[in-house]
């Protein structure tokens, strides 16, 4: 039963995390088209709070997948696979840091069509999860 609750709660926070990591860049999109104004500071201040909210959702998604990982002794190298794929995650999160600091210091240089390909990324790995997660394909 223990089991089927750390299940539960590990979906819950990864969905959470990747409604951030989902909505973030498009506010990036929106920055990168705005002007210097209220709109710009606005967006910043999303972009900011956004970021600070999803962090430790992020950081709960994936403690509990390592709890489920080491307590109970799920393996394999589909797991191996997604683990590869939840550090691109993190790396792709912490990166987000560094975009929102450009923004913020005036010194962003990609273009909102940059950041619209940038915005697919966790699509496509969301996408890769779950098939390594649902088939187990090796």
């Amino acid at each position: 039963m223990a089991y089927l609750y750390l299940k539960a709660f590990h979906i819950f926070f990864v969905v959470s995390w990747f409604a951030g990591l989902f909505y973030l860049p498009r506010i990036f999109v929106n920055l990168a088209m705005a002007k210097p104004g209220a709109e710009y500071d606005r967006l910043l201040l999303m972009a900011h709070k956004l970021l600070r909210f999803m962090t430790p959702l992020g950081v709960l998604a994936m403690v509990f997948g390592l709890w489920l990982m080491f307590g109970y002794g799920i393996g394999g190298g589909w797991l191996h696979a997604k683990l590869t794929l939840v550090a691109g995650l993190a790396a792709y999160h912490g990166y987000c840091f560094r975009l929102l600091g450009d923004f913020r210091a005036g010194s962003n240089r990609r273009s909102h069509v940059w950041f619209r390909v940038f915005n697919e990324l966790p699509v496509l790995v969301l996408l890769a999860v779950v098939i390594l997660v649902v088939v187990k394909p090796f």
